[in-house]
């Protein structure tokens, strides 16, 4: 089993920035793939980024690149998720996933989920 607990959510201007951090415990040789997803009320969960265990794998959203960037820690074992130039449209709850490949985690079918962080983006 592994543990992940989000940090890091709030209320941010629309331009402002937001990081994002979810720590792992547990089975973390399960984490080879880490990365968030968002949920806006009345929405399906939806992709935002993941990224590989040596980090040089990343994938993102067409609606975050350029503005988001993905993270590891390995030593920490923590992901973390830099939001730049925040938008309206940006606000959703954030969750972090873990599961040992990219692939997986990027289609949804992680095994391991956060309990979430609210970002909020006034406009």
């Amino acid at each position: 089993q592994v543990q992940l607990v989000e940090s890091g959510g709030g209320l941010v201007q629309a331009g402002g920035s937001l990081g994002l951090s979810c720590a792992a415990s547990g089975a973390t040789s399960n984490n080879n793939g880490m990365g968030w997803f968002r949920q806006a009320p009345g929405k399906e969960r939806e992709f935002v980024a993941a990224i590989g265990w040596s980090g040089s794998v990343q994938y993102y959203a067409d609606s975050v690149k350029g503005r988001f960037t993905i993270s590891r820690d390995n030593a920490k074992n923590t992901v973390y998720l830099q939001m730049n130039s925040l938008k309206p449209e940006d606000t959703a709850v954030y969750y972090c996933a873990a599961d040992k490949s990219v692939p997986t985690v990027v289609s949804a079918r992680s095994n391991f989920w956060g309990q979430g962080t609210q970002v909020t983006v006034s406009s």
